[in-house]
């Protein structure tokens, strides 16, 4: 027996459980962009300093030299002062590893993508009206606990990074195309244009 078999399939209750599952859509739409966004953020952060220890590097060395090769007393204490920032910024990150932490939230987008597909294909479902309420009902749990699952293991999120999801999701419109970008995309039997 469903677990849900006892639940009167009636427009109104259809209409009750459509609200919901827009709801869940739109928030899992907006958690998977976030978490791509932070991924972004975190790669760029990373590039940013693997170039400043690069220079860093090239800069600790140069005061050195010229320290070595008679240079007076202010280039080597720049190349201190440049190799203690260069100390500063490798001991973060070691201790704070933005790769793996970009691939978390990478990984966690791609878990969301999934889920965010089964809630399109389940509003769909239930527009078409084929299939009881019930089942969608059942369908609708399983997605939760799916979801949990995802948000239990995922990175937090920054603020920073949920505004660039925002802005790409309502200036850039990222989820959204016309007919004839999709179009574009289907053989000629599929297309609506």
């Amino acid at each position: 027996m469903e677990p849900h078999s006892q639940t009167n399939d009636t427009p109104q209750s259809r209409t009750i459980l459509e609200g919901q599952l827009r709801e869940c859509y739109g928030r899992v739409v907006y958690s998977h962009k976030t978490h791509e966004k932070c991924a972004d953020i975190l790669l760029t952060r990373l590039s940013r300093i693997k170039l400043w220890q690069l220079i860093l590097s090239a800069l600790t060395t140069g005061g050195f030299v010229a320290a070595a090769f008679g240079g007076d007393k202010i280039a080597a204490l720049a190349g201190m002062l440049i190799s203690t920032i260069l100390l500063v910024l490798n001991a973060y990150t070691k201790n704070y590893d933005l790769g793996e932490l970009s691939q978390k939230h990478r990984q966690a987008g791609a878990d969301l993508w999934i889920i965010r597909e089964k809630y399109l294909s389940l509003i769909t479902d239930l527009r078409m009206g084929e299939k009881p309420i019930g089942t969608l009902q059942g369908v609708r749990d399983d997605l939760l606990e799916q979801l949990h699952a995802v948000y239990s293991g995922a990175p937090s999120t920054t603020y920073k990074a949920y505004r660039k999801a925002q802005e790409a999701l309502k200036k850039l419109e990222d989820m959204t195309f016309s007919d004839e970008e999709i179009d574009a995309f289907l053989p000629k039997e599929l297309k609506r244009g």
